[in-house]
This record gives structure tokens, C-alpha cells and sequence, in this order.
């Protein structure tokens, strides 16, 4: 049997089994209205029928990266991703790639901008980033509300920014409150600094397992690697430079997490990915997946 045919019935046997898992958690969580049930299973079947690649493999990223991945993930390339976006509630971003948990217990989407180098040499001050953020907040959620979307509230740090200075991994994680709601949601965002721009690296997950899947997603970030030419020691003189650095990444990308709450919407709803200083960024929590399975 080639690998093709392999990861084909695997992919159809992970995913026949999300799919009596949802039915069998509906059956404990209560009676679904019948319409709603309707569409989530048509959802479902549309997941289901997306190109999943399922480990161990490797993934391209916009040409300009690669991610190793093994057996217990399965990645999605750009095309796939458009539409996996649009089945989450999210608009479509150009290049993005998925990268999921086979028991859906967490993805992530990656995205790269070509904004050039960005110098890594600032020292980063959380509590005047957190002012900043709050405030773009505060901006960010009359657009929100123009566009139909509950207000959300900047609580604080999740994890307060860091930078390795090694990896050239710059991370950090964000606590938000949805409006109307006693409950908080949580982001973790990375962002992998190369040669000719940064790669955004997004975690969705239940806010109570979030340290667990974010230490768990770090590990999988040992198998991405910039291509040969790309990487961020392999600056030369001439190339374009980034006319941010390290706060600016993070006050552009954490102010404009969103994150869409309700009962009774699609198993899968993440909310739109925003757009600030050109990078894209996605936020949110996927409610009706992690809740079941919580």
C-alpha cells in the first residue's frame, strides 16, 4: 500500500472518529435543536472532506520554511486552510497553513509577512505594552461591534512577552474577556523571526489546557526551520529591514485578537483573523469543540 493510500485511511479513520465523539458528548451535554444539529454535522462532513496530511511528514510554509511534524498531527497546506478558516468563522488569510492535533485537541495557524529583517535588539517592558494593548483594545472593539461581534476585554498577560534570543522566537500570551460573559479566553501567539520577514504562529486551544498545549506546541516548533537562504543569521547587508522591532510585533498582533462566543453556533467558531500593521492575527477559541470535549 503506498504512503498515499496510508495517510488517506488514517485521515478518514481520525476523522470518523471526531465525528462519533461530537455526536456521543451531544448526547451527554443534552438535546442539540434539530436544525443547529443539521448544520453542525454538515460542518463536520465538510472538515472531514478537507486535504489533511497526516504525520509524519513535512509541511511546506509560503515557500520559505519547513515544519517536521510526526505521527500524532496532521497539517493542512494554503488552499485547504481558506476553506478551514471559512468553516470556522474566520476570514480567509492568503498563504495560511494549519497545523492540528489528530484528536483536535488543539490547532495552529501559521502565516508569514514579508516585512523584512526586524532587529531584535530592544529591551521589551510588559506593563507599558499591556497600557498599549488595552488601549488599541478599547479602539479595536468599536469595529468589533460595527462588524456584529460582542465586545472583548484586554484583561491582562497570560504569559507576559519573552524573546530567545537563540531560537529567535519572540511569544507571548494574552487573557480576554468576552463581553457579557463571566468567563475568560486565552490567546498564545509566537512569532519566528527570519531573513526577510517573521512567521506568526497562532495556538487555539481551551484556556483551562492552554499551558499544557502551548508547551506542547513549542516541542512541535523544534521541527520548524527557515530554508536555507531565509534564515535570520543570513542577513546581509542590502536587505530589507523591518521598520518595527520586537514591541511593535507584539502591539500590532495581541491588540487585535478576537475571539466570538455564543451557545448554540457552529461546533467550530473561531473568530476573524484582523489585520494590524500588516501582520495577521488569529484569536479566539474554538467554543463548542473544546467545551464538549472539556
Amino acid at each position: 500500500m503506498t504512503k498515499r493510500c496510508q495517510q488517506e485511511r488514517t485521515r478518514d479513520w481520525v476523522l470518523r472518529g471526531w465525528m462519533t465523539l461530537f455526536l456521543l458528548l451531544g448526547l451527554v451535554w443534552g438535546p442539540w435543536d434539530l436544525a443547529q444539529a443539521e448544520e453542525e454535522r454538515d460542518e463536520m462532513e465538510q472538515v472531514q472532506a478537507l486535504p489533511w496530511m497526516m504525520g509524519p511528514d513535512k509541511g511546506q510554509l509560503a515557500g520559505v520554511a519547513t515544519l517536521n511534524f510526526s505521527e500524532d498531527y496532521m497539517f493542512l497546506e494554503s488552499l485547504g486552510t481558506q476553506r478551514f478558516l471559512e468553516l470556522t468563522g474566520n476570514l480567509p488569510q492568503a498563504g495560511a497553513v494549519t497545523l492540528a492535533k489528530k484528536d483536535f485537541s488543539w490547532f495552529a495557524v501559521f502565516q508569514f509577512n514579508a516585512s523584512g529583517y526586524v532587529k531584535d535588539d530592544e529591551t521589551l517592558d510588559p506593563d507599558a505594552l499591556l497600557e498599549q494593548l488595552q488601549e488599541g483594545n478599547r479602539v479595536g472593539n468599536q469595529e468589533r461591534k460595527e462588524r456584529g461581534f460582542p465586545g472583548l476585554t484586554l484583561v491582562g498577560w497570560f504569559i507576559p512577552p519573552r524573546y530567545d534570543v537563540q531560537t529567535k522566537h519572540l511569544e507571548w500570551g494574552t487573557r480576554l474577556q468576552p463581553e457579557g460573559e463571566s468567563r475568560e479566553v486565552a490567546n498564545f501567539t509566537t512569532r519566528l523571526l527570519g531573513r526577510r520577514g517573521v512567521m506568526a504562529a497562532t495556538l487555539v486551544s481551551q484556556p483551562a489546557a492552554l499551558d499544557r498545549h502551548a508547551a506542547e506546541f513549542k516541542k512541535v516548533l523544534r521541527g520548524f526551520s527557515f530554508t536555507a537562504g531565509e534564515r535570520y543569521t543570513e542577513f546581509r547587508q542590502g536587505d530589507k529591514v523591518a521598520e518595527y522591532g520586537l514591541a511593535a510585533l507584539i502591539a500590532g498582533g495581541a491588540a487585535a485578537a478576537v475571539a466570538k462566543s455564543g451557545a448554540g453556533k457552529a461546533l467550530f467558531k473561531v473568530l476573524g483573523v484582523a489585520a494590524v500593521a500588516g501582520l495577521g492575527v488569529l484569536g479566539g477559541l474554538v467554543r463548542k469543540l473544546f467545551s464538549r470535549k472539556a
